[in-house]
């Protein structure tokens, strides 16, 4: 049966909300997760990514690549059978481009540190 073969996968976002879990086949890429991800980001929060090269999924401390599957991306090591697998997402902050759109300015730094070792 092809539920018992399927991945439970959840995603954790920046501020520790899920999304999921749900179940994938072992052969969806990680391209097609991110645009899964991507359809169902919460509306409420301030930081969105609009292209899933603005998402990083992170497994067990890797970053996962767009072209390799899912089955390709498990960590076997420390994963409970059947259980649900924790993945992270990372939104990459907005790229500003050199010659078209205006950097912010940069503020002051506040929290200097004013050490003098002697």
């Amino acid at each position: 049966m092809a539920g018992e073969d399927s991945i439970e996968v959840k995603f954790r976002l920046f501020d520790g909300t899920d999304i999921g879990p749900s179940k994938y086949d072992p052969s969806t890429t990680v391209a097609s997760l991110k645009e899964i991800i991507l359809a169902r980001w919460p509306q409420d929060k301030e930081i969105a990514p609009k292209t899933i090269n603005d998402l990083k999924l992170i497994n067990a401390g890797r970053i996962l690549e767009n072209n390799r599957t899912l089955a390709e991306s498990r960590v076997l090591v420390g994963e409970v059978p059947g259980g649900v697998i924790t993945m992270h997402v990372v939104v990459r902050p907005p790229q500003f481009d050199k010659n078209n759109a205006k950097q912010p300015t940069k503020t002051p730094r506040q929290n200097r540190c004013q050490c003098t070792i002697l």
